[in-house]
């Protein structure tokens, strides 16, 4: 896809939180665009297929970390159609009080994603960039660490990944490990395809790392998640 010169455009960027999310931030920085905004949507439903879930009302302390403006709206349902309805109230803001010209977006191979966010981009007249898109998984991973970026891993629903994963934060050699699980189970070395939730706690766009002082997990045997209770700036 064929952009504007980075000088050209502000960007808002589509925030989950997550290693993706904040990597594209990163990545969009790195090629020189201003990231002018942050846009949450604070989803309440585990099933959605567009919005991440996992800890998410806690994007508050990485935009203060970041020292990045956000801007948030609530979706209550996993309705496709409600979701990108509360997308497109976010982009009319931020082009209102920003002047946006484009949304980041951390996708790497979801063509369902790109295509709905793309289309709410179009409607509101902007571009939209995508600077992971095609990555290769493990290169992406490694790309991670090499850039200094600490994710744990806040939810798991893949053969191969058991409760031990759940809040670990992810290091070289665990990529290694999860490099021999997704070749044995299947799944996604970078989990786009949602075999594993993350949340970021510090990288180098980060003032202060966030600190987490309280939390619970789930495991059903199957799948299970990490719950943030509570965190500050350290």
């Amino acid at each position: 896809m064929k952009h504007p010169k980075a000088s050209e455009m502000r960007l808002g960027a589509l925030f989950s939180g997550g290693k993706d999310s904040t990597y594209a931030v990163h990545a969009a920085q790195t090629q020189g665009y201003e990231v002018a905004c942050l846009l949450s949507i604070l989803g309440r439903s585990e099933e959605s297929l567009l919005l991440h879930h996992p800890n998410i009302r806690w994007t508050a302390l990485q935009a203060q970390s970041m020292g990045i403006p956000q801007i948030t709206a609530e979706s209550g349902s996993d309705d496709e159609d409600e979701e990108l309805e509360s997308l497109g109230a976010l982009l009319a803001q931020a082009v209102e009080r920003f002047g946006i010209g484009g949304l980041v977006h951390g996708g790497i191979r979801s063509k369902f994603q790109r295509d709905r966010f793309g289309r709410a981009c179009s409607d509101a007249g902007l571009e939209l960039v995508s600077p992971l898109w095609g990555a290769d998984p493990r290169l992406h991973m490694e790309s991670l660490l090499d850039a200094g970026f600490e994710f744990l891993m806040s939810s798991v629903s893949a053969g191969g990944l058991d409760e031990s994963w759940l809040g670990r934060t992810v290091t070289r050699g665990d990529l290694a490990v999860l490099g021999g699980l997704s070749e044995r189970h299947g799944f996604n070395l970078d989990f786009e395809g949602g075999e594993a939730e993350t949340f970021v706690t510090d990288c180098p766009l980060f003032s202060r790392p966030v600190r987490i002082t309280s939390h619970s997990k789930t495991w059903d045997r199957y799948r299970g998640g990490f719950e943030i209770l509570g965190a500050e700036l350290g």
